[in-house]
């Protein structure tokens, strides 16, 4: 059977050879470099005990140094699998979500006929570089001397000129004996709607020969010298050689490149790519005039697991970073993802380098920022969340961005660093919901145990505010509260807004209350797995919230926490519960605030305040405390303990 032309070629980008091979062998950590696409293992071709087989998955060739096997993806399935070529050739296309094509008699005209429109797209390379010295190029010659390109750099990306002669590529093709079909399909000339004479589609450009992977010449890029002309930068059309959607400028030195550099960046256009590999970064390519495909991005991630996607400043290529976003989330997997970096407004790569150096690029460049991070940009930017139902705008505008992401290790990782953004952005000053700290260490445990845990000044330690967050009260209302969202997790996301409301004093509850809102709308559930909230949350804490919970006493006995509680019930009581917390921590911010105003003039409505405060707080407190321990009087002899020290502090002040 003979297979279309280009089909191996896709077939071959498409599947990761480290992948195909991976299924058969152990690679050998200490010499396996992923990020470089370096892979070792011992060889499953003959027995031995050191990893002397290595697969080059950016090139897509492996090579044993002991037994001296040799091949790529498609040999290695017919060696191992012990399958002929056709059998091993439709494996792999099956992995790789492609159709295998039908038998087609006439396979090997096609790849005759393209192999002729290849070399004569060679020899257009040369007319229009040979073009670029006559006299009709001053112009081209002038406009790159500005862009401050070297003759070195123009020899390397071969840059040619068309002149604006109707036919004269045409007509030096024709003189070779090439047919007028074969021109325009080669996409070099235009055939009239009307029947007349063909014309070059290339005319008054500097020319830029697009190349495969494998470097032939596939397509040109054109950039018009007339100011005035329709299209600044023109491409080929679309032909038996070259699917725009499936192809990068630059890219086989690039990838070649990125391999040795460890990183990869993706330009905007032609001269962007050429300007930093002028100045030291070969590793760039460009998609060709549009915006990146799925395509594109499948062979950008087969050089570097983590692109740099470097756009310009202005409107346009925020919006290409944005759509970006909108196509990598559903294709994003571990180990692969993109990182953007947005340059300064109205600058390109190669305002910056002739402007700063090749330094001031790179810190750009290490600067690059998560996609996470431009996704949360796009939604909250020059946006006002002032009221609830813009909040949830932005909450259901996110959802539903995240739920793209197939992966799921990846998506919750997404909710966990959207929900700390979001709680940069709506938490009160005096919150103890983490910082951006959070988000570099990962360690929200630890975070929540040094970091938020405050020293009470002396002024305060003798405040109800201060003795009661102490108290077995406080922990046992949080500890309520958390114990019924892990038992129904819908209720918890009924009440979403109220938790993330809800101040946890004790570091170990915060951290437990982060993980529930991180992982409040996990629905995804492995096969096998206990339906629980309380499985999911285990994942993200590395413990059970519920038994670390239900440890205390009090709770452990609580009726309406049991596991075959009716569901309302626990809804009813977290509700209850968050109310209360709620008159709790509002009355405790008056008596701060009033205690703070004891430093100045004491009269009768500042005692009333403290009064009325303390006597709301007492409620509330009294009410947990009912639930939790059904003792009324220890609640009610707290409450008068915090009340005379309450009262005697108000007169150590009044007599100062």
């Amino acid at each position: 059977m003979s297979l279309p032309p280009g089909f191996l070629e896709e077939l071959r980008d498409r599947a990761s050879l480290s992948q195909v091979v991976g299924r058969k062998v152990t690679w050998e950590q200490k010499k396996t470099n992923i990020s470089k696409g370096d892979f070792w293992a011992p060889c499953p071709f003959h027995s031995e005990k050191t990893a002397s087989f290595h697969v080059d998955d950016r090139k897509g060739f492996y090579y044993c140094f002991g037994c001296h096997e040799k091949g790529d993806s498609i040999s290695f399935i017919r060696n191992t699998e012990n399958v002929s070529f056709i059998e091993a050739v439709e494996i792999l296309a099956r992995e790789a979500g492609m159709t295998m094509p039908a038998r087609d008699p006439k396979a090997q005209e096609k790849i005759d006929a393209n192999k002729e429109l290849a070399d004569i797209m060679e020899q257009a390379v040369q007319f229009y570089k040979m073009q670029f010295s006559s006299t009709n190029a001053q112009v081209a010659r002038e406009y790159i001397k500005v862009r401050g390109l070297s003759q070195e750099t123009i020899s390397i990306f071969e840059i040619g000129f068309a002149s604006n002669d109707r036919v004269s590529l045409s007509k030096n093709l024709m003189n070779k004996g090439i047919t007028e079909e074969k021109i325009i399909s080669a996409g070099l000339a235009i055939k009239p709607d009307d029947g007349g004479a063909i014309f070059d589609r290339f005319r008054g450009r500097i020319m830029f020969p697009i190349r495969n992977a494998q470097g032939r010449c596939i397509a040109f890029g054109g950039r018009a010298m007339d100011p005035n002309a329709r299209a600044k930068y023109l491409n080929s059309n679309e032909t038996a050689l070259f699917d725009k959607g499936r192809s990068l400028y630059n890219h086989g030195p690039a990838r070649e490149a990125a391999g040795k550099a460890d990183a990869l960046i993706v330009a905007e256009g032609y001269m962007d790519v050429i300007a930093l590999s002028q100045f030291g970064f070969k590793h760039a390519v460009a998609p060709l005039g549009t915006a990146i495909t799925e395509g594109q991005l499948a062979l950008i991630w087969r050089m570097h697991p983590e692109p740099i996607i470097a756009l310009d400043g202005d409107n346009a290529g925020l919006r290409a970073a944005m759509r970006l976003i909108d196509l990598a989330l559903p294709l994003l997997e571990a180990g692969k993802s993109l990182r953007f970096c947005i340059l300064p407004l109205g600058q390109d790569p190669d305002d910056i380098l002739k402007e700063n150096g090749a330094a001031s690029m790179q810190k750009l460049l290490t600067n690059a920022v998560p996609m996470v991070n431009l996704l949360w940009q796009r939604e909250t930017e020059n946006k006002s969340f002032d009221s609830p139902e813009r909040r949830a705008a932005l909450d259901k505008s996110l959802r539903t961005s995240i739920l793209k992401i197939q992966d799921k290790s990846i998506r919750h990782h997404y909710g966990q660093a959207i929900k700390e953004l979001r709680y940069q952005l709506f938490a009160p000053a005096n919150s103890r919901l983490p910082s951006s700290n959070f988000l570099k260490s990962g360690k929200f445990g630890k975070y929540w145990g040094k970091e938020t845990k405050q020293m009470a000044s002396p002024d305060t330690k003798l405040s109800m505010l201060a003795i009661q967050s102490d108290s077995t009260t406080w922990r046992l209302r949080e500890s309520l509260i958390l114990a019924a969202a892990i038992r129904n997790q819908s209720a918890a996301l009924k009440n979403e807004s109220a938790m993330e409301k809800c101040p946890i004093t004790t570091p170990d509850l915060a951290e437990i209350m982060n993980a529930i809102l991180m992982n409040i709308h996990h629905q995804d559930l492995e096969a096998g797995e206990k339906n629980t909230f309380n499985e999911i949350l285990k994942k993200t804490l590395g413990y059970s919230p519920i038994d670390r919970l239900l440890q205390l006493k009090p709770l452990r006995n609580h009726p309406y926490l049991k596991v075959n509680t009716e569901p309302t019930l626990i809804q009813r009581t977290l509700e209850e519960e968050l109310s209360k917390h709620s008159a709790l921590i509002g009355a405790s911010n008056e008596i701060k605030e009033a205690e703070q105003d004891l430093t100045g003039l004491v009269d009768e409505g500042l005692t009333w305040r403290l009064r009325q405060a303390a006597l709301a707080k007492t409620k509330a407190t009294r009410a947990v405390e009912e639930d939790a321990t059904a003792s009324d009087e220890n609640a009610s002899e707290m409450s008068k303990q915090l009340q005379n020290m309450l009262d005697d502090q108000i007169w150590i002040k009044k007599t100062r």
